[in-house]
């Protein structure tokens, strides 16, 4: 049975995006980023336009992921665990390697009408939580419904 830090690493593998939290300017942001697990940090995708890696980079953030509402990663509606990940980390930025970049795939061509400039930043986890629950009562009200 993996650790706690190595079950949540394990479960964020299985999906590509989650969100980070942070603050600008004393209120709290929560924006989206593409991931992938390497050396055991997360490494996070964001649009360089919003500027929100100010807000991270050199500050401690929490990341976020989960396959609510999804059953299992990728296969809507089948049953299975429903899980809830969060790490609390220091944040970095970084310049992934070669490999790393092919495992982030295809970066999407545009970000809220503009160019989609990546910028890569890296949560070393100190904190981490994972919830799970099976959904049997999820997909009992289902059929009731």
């Amino acid at each position: 049975m993996p650790n706690g830090e190595q079950r949540a690493l394990d479960l964020l593998a299985r999906v590509t995006h989650g969100r980070v939290a942070t603050s600008m300017r004393a209120l709290p942001v929560l924006a989206c980023a593409r991931h992938i697990v390497a050396d055991g940090h997360v490494l996070l995708r964001m649009h360089r336009g919003h500027g929100y890696q100010h807000a991270c980079a050199g500050h401690v953030v929490a990341y976020g992921a989960d396959n609510l509402g999804t059953g299992e990663p990728g296969r809507p509606g089948t049953p299975g665990e429903q899980w809830s990940v969060q790490i609390v980390g220091a944040c970095a930025a970084t310049e992934p390697t070669a490999a790393q970049l092919a495992r982030f795939g295809p970066a999407p061509r545009t970000m809220d009408g503009e160019p989609f400039d990546p910028v890569y930043l890296r949560v070393t986890p100190e904190i981490v939580t994972v919830h799970t629950a099976d959904d049997s009562l999820r997909r009992h009200f289902e059929h009731v419904l």
